[in-house]
């Protein structure tokens, strides 16, 4: 099989042409092709981006969540949180990446696209333990980095960078317990020191 390059422009086309009317924006900077759909098309959409000719894009290579709540102090209009998958095309050597927002920032919830990509698995239970996205479909979702008694999402925009809780082992009790937070928040300005010859060898 010949493998070879595709511009942006091209792998552009042919994601508008396979998605059609699916496609909210799309773009190319940087040489980089990026397609927003809507959560309703979501699983349809990225199963086309997978079947079509001109797009083939048989590996899903990530996935993540995004918290949009800050993005550019509060510039950001519309949905919280944003799923982003990047596609790669091993047969055509092209990229895309693939943007949905869920309509419910109180409930975050886009379908599942691990019965298209088995790669998405643990990407997707990482999104869900990180930022609490719910992904329908998703047959084992639950958390993969945090320990099974953690509260909340630690990668939200509003959650306290100390955390909640704190766990210890107690040496009485011979077990791991939960306690309030003993961190005491402080912003810390680190201190600059300038030399002459800093650096530079004697």
């Amino acid at each position: 099989m010949t493998t070879y390059s595709v511009r942006p422009e091209a792998t552009r086309d042919a994601v508008v042409a396979a998605l059609g009317d699916k496609v909210k924006s799309i773009s190319v900077v940087h040489n980089e092709v990026t397609v927003q759909v809507s959560a309703a098309d979501y699983h349809v959409a990225a199963t086309l981006l997978r079947d079509a000719p001109g797009c083939s894009f048989e590996q899903l290579i990530d996935l993540c969540g995004v918290d949009y709540s800050e993005y550019k102090d509060g510039a950001h209009v519309g949905p919280r949180f944003c799923v982003v998958s990047h596609l790669l095309s091993v047969s055509l050597n092209q990229r895309v990446r693939l943007k949905v927002f869920s309509i419910d920032d109180d409930m975050p919830m886009v379908d599942s696209v691990n019965d298209i990509w088995n790669s998405a698995n643990w990407f997707e239970r990482e999104a869900f333990d990180l930022f609490g996205i719910v992904f329908n479909g998703h047959e084992d979702l639950r958390r993969i980095l945090t320990d099974y008694g953690f509260i909340g999402h630690p990668f939200r925009k509003d959650f306290p960078t100390t955390g909640h809780v704190e766990m210890r082992f107690d040496a009485e009790q011979a077990r791991v317990v939960y306690q309030p937070v003993t961190i005491e928040a402080r912003e810390i300005t680190p201190r600059i020191i300038r030399e002459d010859k800093y650096g530079c060898l004697q």
